[in-house]
């Protein structure tokens, strides 16, 4: 089966739209990025995969790769996806949260280069 971004958008609160379209819009400043709707999320890369998104009913669940583990409040999960590769989640309850921090350690997913 297809998946789609209105899939995972589907019987959500209108906050997790808002979130959503504010954090795509953010993405496309950085340059192209591939928007990849799987069955329980939505894979965002370039090159490679560098974030996931989890749409949940108020929420958003928001997971960043990193080749280095963040040490922030901000941060509720960390994985270490491999020897230099980190996977962290951070939920997002407001628009406002998509904010200069967040954008930083995104671009910095964004540009890994493996």
């Amino acid at each position: 089966m297809e998946y789609t971004e209105i899939d995972h958008l589907r019987d959500k609160g209108q906050v997790v739209t808002d979130i959503y379209e504010k954090l795509i819009a953010e993405l496309r400043k950085f340059g192209a990025i591939k928007i990849e709707p799987k069955k329980t999320s939505i894979h965002l890369g370039n090159r490679y995969g560098f974030a996931g998104v989890y749409t949940r009913k108020n929420y958003i669940n928001l997971e960043v790769h990193l080749n280095y583990q963040l040490t922030s409040g901000r941060v509720s999960k960390v994985e270490q996806a491999s020897a230099n590769r980190f996977h962290h989640t951070i939920k997002l309850s407001e628009p406002s949260e998509i904010d200069e921090e967040l954008l930083n350690w995104l671009k910095q997913a964004y540009e890994i280069k493996k």
